[in-house]
């Protein structure tokens, strides 16, 4: 997170911006998808919403976890809602609701 400040020229590293944590549950949700059979190829962003607790701090440890909220077929696109969770420790510091539209 430290690197990632001084490199947008952020003086304070010690908070990160609220949408640095993507990098956080992003592979984890990317997989999850993939598994589930998730053609990423037809896939665009449809939203993104967060909720936060406190804000990620340098030196924190995350863990994520990565939950189907939602699914539809509409128009013979299916839209997906997934929700993470990411975690220090015991903690929910975070998250996160990604909606994507695979394209028919």
């Amino acid at each position: 997170m430290s690197a990632f400040a001084r490199a947008i020229g952020e003086a304070d590293t010690h908070n990160s911006p609220v949408t640095y944590s993507i990098s956080f549950s992003l592979d984890s949700a990317q997989a999850f998808l993939q598994e589930q059979g998730l053609d990423w190829s037809r896939v665009v962003h449809g939203d993104q919403k967060f909720k936060i607790n406190r804000p990620f701090v340098a030196g924190d440890v995350v863990a994520t976890s990565a939950t189907i909220e939602s699914f539809r077929a509409v128009a013979g696109n299916e839209i997906v809602t997934v929700r993470s969770d990411l975690y220090c420790g015991d903690e929910l510091v975070q998250q996160q609701w990604t909606t994507l539209v695979a394209r028919a």
